[in-house]
């Protein structure tokens, strides 16, 4: 796994990412492939419980692109009805060197909508 020098970056992209975990696997949220030559920095990302009913969500850091590899857990937690978790924050920030990723994985299928915003550095 390598990242760009972020002190000699040309280039940084701000960039959200939204996703509907439509199972009850593990689903990439933000993804750096390997060999990217790239450097991943989250910003924020949020969890929307759009259903009337109180379900799990697990968000994970991984060690491998895709939400594979290594699931280094980051929150599990039951998120409210019709309510929105804020996982990452600017206080809480975290990088994806390449060939690692956030994923997450809901508890009950077509529960939940994820929006993270993100800097994309090269």
């Amino acid at each position: 796994m390598a990242a760009p020098n972020i002190i000699s970056a040309t280039t940084i992209v701000g960039k959200t990412a939204g996703v509907i975990l439509t199972t009850t696997s593990a689903t990439a949220v933000v993804s750096n492939a390997a060999s990217s030559g790239k450097c991943l920095k989250i910003n924020t990302l949020n969890v929307a419980n759009t259903t009337g009913t109180l379900t799990n969500i697990t968000v994970s850091f991984y060690s491998g692109a895709g939400a594979t590899g290594t699931e280094y857990k980051l929150i599990v937690a039951p998120i409210p009805a019709n309510s929105t978790l804020n996982i990452i924050d600017k206080s809480s920030q975290y990088y994806l060197e390449e060939n690692t990723s956030i994923g997450a994985t809901a508890g009950t299928a077509n529960t939940f909508t994820i929006t993270c915003s993100y800097e994309d550095i090269s």
